[in-house]
């Protein structure tokens, strides 16, 4: 079960591996907390676009479901509010009843739902950064991490269904320094002008995380690329996402990384599986 924030951070946050998982025969499930009724839209191509800007809440459905099928996941909507990125100096004050002002308790209920239902061994989320520190990426973390600890506990929503206990827990750490610099030297070591230098000259503002574990999943990558174009509004087809060719990308930087962050299993580190530690103990599901 891979919780996120936004319809589109499936396709750009752990994508590949999913695609993985799904060949293999995995029950995957997406959890989208929000619409992004709030978002931007990213596409210069349709950035002026009066049908897009009127019903930018039903476009971005459309958008979520052929991502969905591109990915062979099953998919569910939280139901609450994109609380859009606050900008300027001081930020301004959320919009009242977004999801980044919700209490957990209450924003996770409907999580621990899902979890009881599907009954996942693995789930991934954002880290209590957000992996950027949108307000419904951390909230995203929240009640991820509430419903990891609280789906297996009979005391707690007792009427939310029977309970299940995830196995591990992970956090999606696809932008690294270390995977930007490889690709950043592949595409110069291959005469292309590379998007990420700028990226690494500001990158000691940035925390680094400790991460786990890399999942080869290159195979998958052309998949991960066409379900984030999917979203056509949040991502601009000729830009810095698709800049490095696959197949440069497949040598340099073969996998999607994750940190780990619960484990109720024995597991060691590092790992090239979330299934690590499952398969041997539990049995993935198949």
């Amino acid at each position: 079960m891979a919780v996120h924030a936004h319809p589109d951070d499936e396709s750009s946050k752990g994508a590949a591996t999913m695609a993985k998982y799904v060949a293999e025969g995995v029950d995957v499930h997406v959890v989208t907390c929000t619409g992004g009724e709030r978002g931007s839209i990213l596409n210069p191509k349709l950035e002026h676009d009066e049908s897009v800007l009127a019903n930018l809440t039903e476009v971005r459905r459309r958008e979520m479901a052929a991502a969905r099928e591109i990915l062979g996941v099953r998919q569910d909507w939280l139901g609450w509010v994109d609380s859009g990125l606050p900008e300027g100096d001081p930020l301004p004050p959320l919009p009242d009843g977004c999801f980044g002002l919700m209490d957990v308790e209450v924003a996770a209920e409907p999580l621990v739902r899902l979890v009881r239902s599907f009954r996942p061994h693995v789930m991934t989320t954002y880290d209590e950064n957000g992996g950027y520190p949108h307000p419904d990426h951390i909230m995203c973390h929240k009640i991820s991490v509430h419903a990891f600890e609280a789906a297996g506990d009979p005391e707690r929503y007792p009427g939310a269904g029977q309970p299940w206990q995830p196995l591990k827990l992970y956090y999606n750490q696809t932008f690294t320094k270390a995977r930007t610099t490889a690709l950043h030297h592949a595409m110069l070591g291959a005469g292309l002008e590379s998007p990420y230098g700028e990226w690494l000259e500001s990158w000691e503002d940035r925390e680094e995380r400790n991460v786990t574990t890399h999942v080869p999943c290159s195979d998958y990558f052309e998949i991960r690329d066409l379900a984030l174009l999917a979203h056509a509004t949040q991502v601009d087809p000729d830009g810095p996402w698709f800049t490095c060719p696959r197949d440069l990308q497949a040598e340099a930087w073969p996998t999607e990384d994750f940190e780990l962050a619960r484990s109720v299993v024995p597991t060691t580190t590092p790992e090239d599986d979330l299934f690590a530690g499952i398969r041997e103990n539990a049995g993935a599901r198949r």
